[in-house]
């Protein structure tokens, strides 16, 4: 996933929940149960206007310190909460935020620049799936374990929460991605400093003021806002922040390795994609077709599970290309709020130009363009005339070493090429530095058996895409990520497991 600068949103319905600072609308750090102000602010700009609307805190080194200081007071008490008790809380918050699903959806589409009705029936449905998960998880994976052993003794093993869980989270699916590390921090009894992107902190300041309501203890959840570079690194490298669940950018993970190496911290990291569909020529086609226009294309195709190369068997491609490119063309790109909206706003100016530089480049090398970028225009309302958006892109003619074939883009494009033989595909699908995720395309059972197991991928999806269990493992290989979440492996990661003997 990409990590950039800047953010975007207006906020008139949440005015309740914010302070204001002169004309914008102001977000505060969440610190032992309480807004509170910062030195600095920066700019939040919404995605589909490009218009200033608020402040977001520009939190310091000091800031974190305090947030930290909070987590440390609040550990003893959460940690000794009963399970059950945690878990009544955790529910209790699942529940107020979907009794206002509608509002954190509004707000999750503006502060992100995905349409309303995507918000309405992934993310906050996830955002509440997520505590109520890891709340009734915690029920069952916490419990002790015992056996008896020679040397007339037992042995058992208890899981202990870390302390003080430093959480840094991404802009594309906020909310989303922000509980699904706070929820089972939490149920299992540590006490969280999260940072979300800068440029989605809008729905966080929102969720904080649910976890007033639903009676969470000061100090258990403290969250700081800013850059990753100021805020994010004071976390990072914080010699008493004992574990860093991080999602987002590989180079940005890169460097917090190296920050933090000599801390031995635990570390969780999920990090870009450059994920391939493999269509062979027995698929379902007309599934096939739909399905992975919307692998290529939700959420602006900001997700780090969002097929950026598609591989056709040559008996298809064809037939492929004609019925992707006619469906990709239909796709509405326009106002948030629009519900005949399928691709939102790009989260800021910076990616927009980005995403748009990877597709010139490619045009430039003698790629064909089949549609989007710089071939149908862009019909925008005149509230999104200066919005950052983009046409979903497909593109062909590129060899596999191309920037657009091995990058992660992280925008609405997508590259299409044919294939013949089956190992030269996995062979392809495999030539890139990433290893998050995978699709394959066949009827043939005996081919899923046999190519699953040699693509270097963390899930690799068959005749569907994003169908998620929790308590599956999710993680990448190579430049993808280490470590995985989900069920025990998020309990595993927000644990200590610890062996206790007794000799009789």
């Amino acid at each position: 996933m990409d990590i950039t600068s800047s953010i975007g949103l207006n906020l008139i319905p949440y005015k309740r929940f914010i302070n204001k600072m002169s004309d914008l609308e102001v977000i505060n750090n969440f610190i032992d149960g309480e807004f509170c102000p910062c030195d600095e602010y920066l700019d939040s700009f919404d995605p589909s206007t490009g218009l200033v609307w608020a402040k977001v805190a520009n939190s310091s080194a000091k800031d974190v310190e305090r947030a930290v200081e909070a987590g440390e007071r609040a550990f003893p008490m959460w940690s000794s909460t009963p399970v059950e008790k945690r878990s009544k809380i955790m529910l209790k918050i699942a529940d107020l935020i979907e009794a206002r699903l509608d509002e954190f959806a509004e707000l999750e589409s503006h502060d992100q620049g995905k349409p309303v009705w995507l918000a309405k029936r992934i993310d906050i449905p996830r955002l509440v799936h997520n505590f109520r998960y890891f709340a009734t998880y915690a029920l069952h994976d916490l419990n002790v374990s015992s056996v008896q052993q020679d040397f007339n003794a037992t042995n058992y093993t208890v899981k202990c929460p870390v302390g003080v869980a430093g959480l840094i989270s991404p802009w594309n699916l906020p909310l989303y991605l922000l509980s699904f590390k706070i929820a089972p921090a939490i149920a299992c009894g540590n006490t969280v400093v999260a940072k979300p992107s800068e440029m989605t902190s809008v729905s966080t300041r929102l969720m904080c003021q649910v976890f007033k309501e639903a009676g969470l203890p000061n100090g258990v959840v403290n969250i700081v806002f800013g850059y990753g570079w100021t805020a994010g690194q004071a976390l990072v490298v914080h010699p008493r922040v004992q574990l860093i669940s991080f999602t987002g950018g590989t180079a940005t993970a890169a460097v917090i390795r190296k920050s933090a190496a000599h801390l031995n911290k635990k570390f969780s990291l999920e990090l870009g994609g450059k994920n391939a569909a493999i269509i062979f020529d027995d698929c379902n086609f007309e599934k096939c077709v739909e399905t992975t226009i919307r692998s290529s294309f939700i959420n602006q195709g900001e997700v780090c599970l969002c097929t950026s190369r598609i591989f056709v068997q040559r008996g298809i491609y064809d037939k492929f290309i004609q019925a992707f490119v006619a469906k990709a063309r239909s796709l509405t790109v326009g106002d948030p709020k629009d519900a005949n909206t399928f691709c939102g706003a790009l989260i800021s100016k910076e990616h927009q130009a980005k995403v748009t530089k990877y597709i010139e480049e490619a045009r430039a090398s003698g790629a064909v363009i089949e549609c989007g970028h710089g071939v149908e225009p862009l019909d925008l309302p005149e509230r999104c005339k200066d919005g950052y958006f983009v046409r979903p892109t497909v593109i062909t003619g590129l060899p596999d070493s191309a920037p657009a074939m091995t990058e992660e883009i992280f925008g609405p494009v997508t590259c299409v090429v044919p294939f013949d033989e089956e190992q030269e595909v996995i062979t392809r699908a495999n030539a890139v530095r990433y290893g998050l995720s995978a699709t394959v395309w066949t009827e043939n059972v005996s081919r899923v058996q046999r190519i699953s197991p040699k693509i270097d991928a963390g899930t690799v999806w068959v005749n569907c895409w994003l169908v998620r269990d929790l308590n599956m493992p999710f993680g990448g290989m190579k430049d993808s990520g280490t470590g995985r979440e989900g069920g025990k492996y998020s309990t595993e990661f927000f644990t200590e497991e610890k062996t206790i003997c007794i000799q009789h």
